[in-house]
């Protein structure tokens, strides 16, 4: 009898506790659209980035031939690329891998459950070819056509960001004549961008963002944001230089001046030259910059603009633009990025900036504009 009870009481034990055995599915009944919750973030992204490439569809038309085998669909690679940028993944073989099992990510892609996953070299080819900086310059836009009821068309912040580029200093050589050895010792050489270039990555330039730092092999980032919601109005990325942040400011303003409109652009103490001043005033700007009192020759602004309280406004909505770089930088995977020459870094930089402005217009279509 002690055996027969104890049998009996194991059997309980295991009912009261539940049946860890694993037996294999053959079949699942749920699919990914059920299995994501209502709430998920990426839901209301995912109906705004889908609302995008339908009206892109004739652009990717023209991106294929009529015969040949069929290829991965732009759209699902545009949302795998937004995939990589929203949540952090360093590299398109980790992409993949995640393809693989997390039924999110499949469902956001658009991939069945069953469906294969791209090999990470044809995902990379691909990517390459189709999506180039006239296409994520064409995504750009739509958003922030979309975005337009919520910015504002009469203020505005710039500023230029350091991109670290994929090259290391090994790498900078004499562009005439023979190497300096393996490039690991170069105390007290003199190297400048007029003689040397990098041999990774000829686009990067060397270049210091302040007196305190570093030279480093680089790219620009630029930004012109609204100060309403923080959106970004226009980006560019240019080869690091000590006028590419004003030039490409001056060139961002020339794009959205309209005669007879009067705005206003806030921009750090590095904007605080007459150049930009005078030009900004020409195309229909009151510069709101910070002064650099300490320059030689004194601020180019003087009482007749700071002593407005929307001078102060200016100021004091100019430090939401570290925001952005805030999210395109460590999130975005933009502070050190792993693409070479200037076409690759700036088409990923327009994405990243559309992709910025996708996440908080999702946010914002929730709310009625005002």
């Amino acid at each position: 009898m002690k055996g027969i009870d104890s049998v009996r009481w194991a059997y309980y034990d295991r009912i009261m506790r539940g049946d860890d055995r694993q037996p294999p599915a053959m079949f699942s009944y749920v699919s990914a659209e059920d299995r994501i919750p209502a709430g998920h973030p990426l839901r209301p992204i995912r109906a705004l980035v889908d609302e995008i490439l339908r009206d892109m569809s004739h652009e990717f038309d023209g991106l294929y031939a009529r015969v040949g085998r069929p290829s991965i669909p732009p759209e699902r690679l545009l949302r795998a690329q937004l995939l990589q940028l929203f949540y952090s993944i360093r590299s398109e073989r980790l992409l993949m891998e995640q393809l693989d099992y997390n039924i999110l990510f499949r469902w956001f892609v658009g991939l069945d459950l069953d469906e294969p996953i791209w090999a990470p070299t044809v995902f990379t080819k691909n990517r390459d070819r189709l999506l180039n900086q006239d296409v994520a310059r064409s995504f750009f836009q739509r958003v922030v056509d979309r975005a337009a009821a919520w910015m504002s068309d009469e203020h505005f912040t710039v500023d230029g960001t350091l991109i670290d580029a994929w090259a290391s200093h090994k790498s900078f050589q004499p562009k005439d004549g023979p190497p300096d050895g393996d490039g690991r010792n170069f105390r007290g050489q003199t190297r400048k961008n007029d003689t040397h270039a990098s041999k990774t990555d000829p686009d990067a330039k060397l270049y210091r963002k302040s007196d305190n730092t570093e030279a480093r092999l680089a790219y620009l980032g630029h930004v012109l944001m609204e100060n309403r919601h923080g959106l970004i109005v226009d980006m560019l990325a240019t080869t690091a230089d000590g006028t590419a942040e004003r030039d490409a400011a001056m060139l961002m303003l020339q794009v959205r001046a309209r005669a007879g409109h009067r705005a206003t652009i806030g921009a750090d103490k590095h904007y605080d030259t007459q150049d930009f001043v005078a030009v900004s005033r020409d195309l229909g700007y009151t510069p709101h910059i910070s002064q650099n009192l300490k320059r030689r020759g004194g601020s180019a602004l003087d009482a007749r603009t700071t002593r407005h309280a929307g001078y102060a406004i200016s100021q004091a909505c100019r430090p939401r633009i570290e925001r952005v770089f805030g999210w395109l930088k460590p999130i975005a995977g933009l502070r050190k990025v792993k693409l070479r020459g200037l076409p690759k870094v700036a088409g990923l930089f327009t994405l990243a900036c559309a992709a910025y402005n996708v996440k908080r217009l999702a946010r914002l279509r929730l709310v009625p504009a005002t």
